[in-house]
C-alpha cells in the first residue's frame, strides 16, 4: 500500500511537471509581447518609452532567454509559488484561490449529476424486459454525448428560463443558479457513464455468477444493484475519473455563458490580456485537480473489486 501510493504519488509529480512544461512552450512560442500588450505599447502611438518597456520587462523577468526563465519559474513553482499577474500584480495563488470554490463546486455538482444520470439510465437499460425500450434507452447516450455541452446550455436557457422562468439564466444566485450550469456539464457526461456502465451491466448479467444468484431465488432487483453493479461500476468509475479534467474544463466555458464568478472570468481575463502567470497557474491547477481525482479512483477500485491489489502481486 505505501509502495504504490509513492509509485502513485511520482507519477502525479510528472505529470504537473509535464503540464507546466508544455504550457510554458506554449506561451513562450505564441507571437506577441504580453508586456507590450499589457501596457499598451504594442500599438504605433504607444506613449511607454522604449526604456520604460525595458525596466518593466525586468522587473517580470522575461528579459532572460525562455531557458532562464523556465527553470526561474519552475524552482518557485516547486515552492508553490506561480509567480505574479502581470496585469494586477496580485500572486497567482490568491487568484486561484479566490476563484476555485465556485468553480469546484460546479463541477462537483455536474459530476454528482451525471453520475445519478447515467446510472439511472443504464440500470433501466438494463433491467426492463421490453426490447423496444431497451434499445431506446441505449440508443440515446451515443446521441447526447455527441452535443456540444454550450449547446446543451443555450437550450436549458431557453427552455426552462425563459419560457417556463424556473431557474435564473445568468449570475450566481444560489442553489437555482447552479442547476442550469450544472445540468449543462452533467448531460453530456451522463451520457458516456451510460453508455460504459450499460455495457458493463450487460456483461455482468451473463456471468455464471448472476444465474447462480437467481437460481437461488435472488430477485432482479438484488441481482442487479447487489450482484452485477458492483462489479460493473469500476469501469464507469474509472471513465467518470477521466472525465473531470474535461468536467473543469468546459465549467469555464460554462461559466463564461452563465455570467458566473469562478476561473472562466479568470481565464478569459488572462487570455485577453497575455497573463501567462495566471494561464500556467490555471493549467497547473487543472492538472493538479485531475491527478488527485484519478488518485482516489485507483485507491477506490480495489473497494469495488478485491481481485484488484493496490501493491501489486506478492
Amino acid at each position: 500500500m505505501p509502495r504504490y501510493v509513492l509509485l502513485r504519488l511520482g507519477q502525479a509529480a510528472v505529470v504537473l511537471w509535464a503540464a507546466y512544461t508544455v504550457s510554458f512552450l506554449v506561451l513562450v512560442l505564441l507571437p506577441g509581447d504580453a508586456v507590450a500588450a499589457l501596457t499598451g505599447a504594442a500599438g504605433a502611438a504607444s506613449s511607454v518609452s522604449p526604456e520604460r518597456l525595458a525596466e518593466l520587462r525586468r522587473e517580470y523577468g522575461v528579459d532572460e532567454p525562455p531557458l532562464v526563465q523556465y527553470a526561474a519559474q519552475l524552482g518557485d513553482a516547486v515552492t508553490g509559488d506561480l509567480g505574479a499577474s502581470f496585469a494586477t500584480g496580485r500572486p497567482v495563488t490568491a487568484l486561484l484561490a479566490e476563484a476555485l470554490p465556485p468553480t469546484l463546486t460546479l463541477t462537483l455538482s455536474a459530476l454528482t449529476l451525471a453520475l445519478v444520470l447515467g446510472a439511472g439510465i443504464a440500470l433501466a437499460a438494463t433491467y426492463g424486459s421490453r426490447p423496444w425500450l431497451r434499445q431506446l434507452l441505449l440508443s440515446l447516450p451515443p446521441l447526447v454525448a455527441s452535443v456540444p455541452a454550450f449547446w446543451v446550455g443555450l437550450m436549458l436557457i431557453q427552455l426552462l428560463s425563459f419560457r417556463f422562468r424556473l431557474f435564473p439564466a445568468f449570475g450566481d444566485d444560489g442553489v437555482r443558479g447552479l442547476v442550469l450550469p450544472a445540468l449543462t456539464l452533467a448531460v453530456p457526461t451522463a451520457a458516456i457513464i451510460a453508455q460504459v456502465l450499460a455495457r458493463s451491466l450487460m456483461t455482468a448479467l451473463a456471468e455464471p455468477y448472476v444465474r447462480t444468484a437467481r437460481a437461488k431465488g435472488a430477485g432482479p432487483v438484488r441481482v442487479h444493484v447487489r450482484h452485477a453493479l458492483r462489479n460493473a461500476s469500476l469501469p464507469a468509475l474509472t471513465v467518470a475519473g477521466l472525465l473531470v479534467g474535461g468536467l473543469l474544463a468546459n465549467s469555464v466555458l460554462v461559466e463564461t455563458v452563465f455570467s458566473r464568478n469562478g476561473l472562466g472570468r479568470v481565464v478569459v481575463s488572462a487570455v485577453t490580456t497575455q497573463d501567462i502567470p495566471v494561464v500556467q497557474g490555471v493549467v497547473v491547477l487543472s492538472a493538479a485537480v485531475f491527478v488527485a481525482v484519478n488518485l482516489l479512483v485507483d485507491l477506490l477500485s480495489p473497494l469495488l473489486d478485491p481481485r484488484i491489489a493496490l501493491g501489486g502481486p506478492r
